[in-house]
């Protein structure tokens, strides 16, 4: 039977990330991807933002690869020539009340190692931001935009030139430990052995790990979150990303753009029971009401159905958000096989970071 050192399932931004530099460091990298492209799903159906680290518990998996990967996403993007642009994001506070949540937010960016965090006034935002309303933001400078797609190119262009390489249509239906490694089998009826199995599947972790032989209790419940992205096609006069207070199971409908300046606006928070990607429901008047909290200058008209992005997540509706979590092989009790499940925001910001932690848990 044939023998492969690493497989990756999944070709989203992290199981690339983490395949480039398992490639980089010598060892013989196979990706597999079940679609017929890469980063189909939560890679490309994002907000595409580089965050620095805000919300998250200070010490957490979400806190330090934030923190982490924005860093050398930058360097990363300078080098390769990926297009991104650092205009800074404004997290705004309309009402007094919320103030209290700004100085939480500026207290635990800080804790997190975010350099250059700031609360300003509402003269201040005025001036930086004419058509918000707020009475005070929190600023943030270090936040920005990238093209994922171009980026998740460079990764593949990284991993080709290292000698590894991405295999589409092609599913893990089946694995098992044996004595010498990970039998695999793919959708295609080909079997093989791998000495070492990362599961970076993404929405479909959980069932995935089941295929591996990962015991039921073993594997969290993946949970889905849709959520919806209308674009704008009115003149834009945003010079940064604007953010209204978080949720627990989102950043709220805030102002993004992508590289070329259109607006967008998004993304609410639907709970599923499948992966559906239908922008079913008439969500304008919500996503109006919402927006106009902060835009009240915001013209309705000119909102249209964007597309929509699910979440994975790894806690139920109503609890707090979850952490990244990474399983080795002492959890995934699978010899070889490791696991990574909700990696939602900011995955794309924690990408690097979160491919050099996995680096060191695999061995270079």
């Amino acid at each position: 039977m044939d023998k492969q050192d690493v497989v990756v399932i999944g070709a989203g931004v992290v199981g690339l990330a983490i395949a480039r530099l398992l490639a980089m460091y010598g060892r013989d990298v196979l990706v597999v991807e079940k679609a017929a492209s890469f980063g189909t799903e939560t890679s490309s159906r994002n907000s595409e933002v580089i965050h620095s680290g805000i919300y998250y518990p200070a010490g957490s998996l979400k806190a330090l690869s934030c923190v982490q990967g924005a860093a050398a996403l930058y360097e990363y993007c300078q080098i390769k020539s990926v297009p991104f642009r650092r205009m800074g994001k404004l997290i705004i506070a309309t009402e007094p009340a919320q103030e209290d949540r700004l100085r939480t937010y500026l207290a635990q960016g800080q804790k997190n190692g975010v350099e250059g965090l700031d609360i300003i006034g509402a003269d201040e935002l005025s001036v930086r931001e004419p058509d918000v309303r707020g009475v005070a933001a929190l600023w943030s400078p270090h936040t920005g935009i990238l093209d994922s797609h171009r980026y998740m190119l460079s990764l593949i262009n990284d991993l080709e030139k290292y000698a590894g390489q991405v295999v589409y249509r092609t599913e893990v239906v089946s694995g098992c430990s044996t004595h010498v490694g990970t039998e695999l089998q793919t959708s295609d009826g080909y079997k093989f052995i791998a000495n070492t199995v990362i599961n970076a599947a993404g929405l479909s972790a959980g069932d995935v790990s089941l295929r591996l032989g990962v015991a039921a209790e073993s594997t969290p419940i993946i949970r889905y979150a849709r959520g919806r992205y209308y674009r704008y096609t009115g003149k834009s006069t945003f010079a940064h990303l604007v953010y209204p207070l978080a949720t627990n199971a989102s950043l709220g409908v805030h102002i993004t753009m992508d590289m070329g300046g259109e607006l967008r606006f998004g993304p609410d928070v639907e709970w599923i029971e499948q992966v559906d990607y239908s922008f079913e429901g008439n969500a304008i008047d919500s996503f109006t009401a919402s927006i106009k909290n902060y835009f009240p200058a915001l013209q309705e008209e000119y909102l249209c159905e964007g597309y929509t992005g699910i979440r994975p997540k790894v806690v139920a509706k109503g609890d707090e958000a979850g952490d990244f979590i990474v399983h080795n092989p002492e959890q995934t009790g699978c010899q070889g096989v490791y696991a990574l499940y909700g990696i939602e925001s900011p995955g794309l910001t924690a990408s690097l970071a979160l491919a050099n932690f996995i680096a060191n848990l695999v061995g270079k």
